[in-house]
């Protein structure tokens, strides 16, 4: 049986376009879960334990195949901080910004700045679950570059293309990035049971 339609389990509207972007040559149904819904606490310890918790609630609600991710940065001078706390690094409802520059004042003076995004991806569907990850390696900045993307981008410099995050086009951002990596683990996974 081929997958048709699945549903993603997430309050991020970025998440969505970049996955349904790096799954449309299969022609899936991508729905986003019920407008007012609650996401799930995620209070798992690891990137994939919250993935879990997100899709097995996405499936409940919907009864459809349902994915969900977990990823976030891990910075080895900050032994893998953010983590799992990455979107919340600065407090419950912090943007953007603040998460940023909670990070900078972390780093301030430190040599080593080597960090990666981490994602972890689970699908759950009645019958079985199948997961997946990816990392995309690089380097924090001592301040932001770029317009584009979102979380941390801007400081994230890759340094194989000479920008950060921030600065390259979805489409080149979909092969590299630690999402667009699990996510084509994900699909491998998937063509290997026959389900796409």
């Amino acid at each position: 049986m081929k997958l048709e339609k699945i549903a993603i389990a997430t309050g991020n509207e970025h998440k969505v376009e970049e996955i349904r972007s790096l799954l449309s040559p299969f022609r899936l149904m991508i729905m986003s879960l019920p407008a007012g819904g609650r996401m799930p606490a995620e209070t798992g310890g690891e990137f994939r334990e919250n993935a879990r918790i997100k899709a097995q609630y996405g499936f409940e609600l919907t009864g459809l195949p349902t994915l969900a991710d977990d990823s976030g940065l891990e910075v080895d001078a900050l032994k893998g901080a953010p983590g799992v706390h990455s979107a919340r690094y600065a407090g419950e409802g912090a943007g953007d910004a603040a998460n940023n520059q909670k990070l900078l004042l972390a780093l301030e003076g430190v040599q080593n700045r080597r960090a990666r995004f981490r994602c972890s991806m689970v699908l759950v569907m009645e019958d079985m679950t199948i997961e997946a990850d990816g990392t995309c390696e690089g380097i924090i900045l001592d301040g932001p570059r770029g317009r584009g993307g979102f979380g941390y981008d801007p400081l994230f410099w890759l340094p194989d293309l000479g920008k950060t995050m921030a600065e390259i086009s979805p489409r080149e951002k979909n092969k590299i990035s630690h999402r667009g990596r699990a996510l084509v683990n994900l699909v491998l996974a998937l063509k290997a049971r026959g389900l796409l």
